[in-house]
């Protein structure tokens, strides 16, 4: 079948611009150089490796010599018995975590509502500083606060006559902890895109609202929300991309027999049967089912968002 002319030189024009703007702007792609070859040798090469899952794999083997069996390995985590257990506690922390996404906008909303400028900045510094503590650090220090005979609040509870709380090895304290440290950590740092975004409202916006009698809250509501609307639902998307994606090191370094109830997780569980137990085909299905979810999930609210908005990831 002969080609169409037409779609030959569009496609050959479409070529042409882009390599004018290559060279136009190199430098700009030097930059994203490095960004590029990460995400290339550590992310889609790996990607390579998934068939172990559908496979029973065998180091002496290899990738491509192990023996396919399918969903086998599927199937024996459907029906084992802390499947749903997995699953309940993986989507109640991932809930927990995003019922919670509106507190850096609304600490972005007041920081920038700040007009003492070192007050200010020592409110953003003191909020920023924990996010570059480690999990290692954090986790230590919940162990030292919390602990039930020397922690700083359980002196607090007892002084005041209540009885000393195992918060650690206690289930039902577990994701409380977790999440509320977790947004300690992170607060400061998950406002600073918000604010570059309120950086870029139009100063005469709120000065002719404040002729038009418009209240500061009105002025948020009307003024700086809308601004900052398109960044609030990309950021959304992205978290519900990530959704059951909690990650083991903090949750790992908080667990213990005691509280197992409530801590074991996917990640965890991954994390025991591939690099513990050396289940790596098993680890490797249980990991593949958790990133279809997310995916998946990430699918749909972008096409949520660009139905019922004008911004979306694509």
């Amino acid at each position: 079948m002969a080609k169409n002319p037409a779609r030959a030189i569009s496609m050959n024009s479409r070529l042409d611009r882009f390599k004018k703007n290559v060279l136009l702007n190199w430098r700009l792609y030097v930059f994203l150089l490095p960004a590029i070859l990460y995400f290339t040798i550590f992310h889609y090469i790996p990607m390579y490796g998934v068939q172990i899952a559908f496979k029973d794999f065998y180091a002496t083997e290899g990738i491509t010599g192990s023996p396919w069996v399918g969903f086998d390995h599927f199937s024996r985590f459907f029906d084992s018995y802390y499947f749903w257990r997995l699953i309940k506690n993986t989507i109640i922390l991932s809930l927990y975590q995003l019922i919670l996404f509106p507190l850096p906008i609304i600490f972005a909303l007041m920081l920038n509502e700040l007009k003492n400028g070192p007050f200010k900045k020592w409110s953003q510094t003191l909020t920023y500083a924990p996010h570059f503590m480690s999990v290692v650090v954090i986790v230590g220090m919940l162990v030292a606060f919390l602990d039930p005979i020397t922690g700083i609040i359980n002196h607090v509870i007892t002084s005041l006559g209540g009885s000393s709380i195992s918060f650690l090895t206690s289930p039902e304290w577990f994701r409380h902890i977790f999440v509320w440290s977790g947004q300690w950590q992170t607060l400061g740092w998950g406002t600073i895109i918000y604010l570059a975004a309120l950086s870029g409202v139009n100063p005469e916006l709120h000065e002719a609202a404040k002729i038009d009698g418009a209240s500061r809250i009105q002025r948020i509501l009307h003024i700086n929300i809308p601004a900052i609307l398109p960044t609030i639902v990309v950021l959304f998307i992205l978290n519900i991309g990530s959704f059951m994606a909690i990650g083991f090191e903090k949750v790992l370094l908080m667990q213990n027999n005691l509280n197992a109830e409530t801590s074991d997780i996917i990640q965890t569980f991954v994390y025991q049967t591939g690099l513990l137990e050396g289940q790596y085909s098993f680890a490797a299905a249980i990991g593949l089912f958790d990133s279809v979810i997310n995916l998946t999930l990430l699918v749909i609210v972008n096409q949520i968002a660009r139905k019922t908005s004008e911004n979306s990831l694509w």
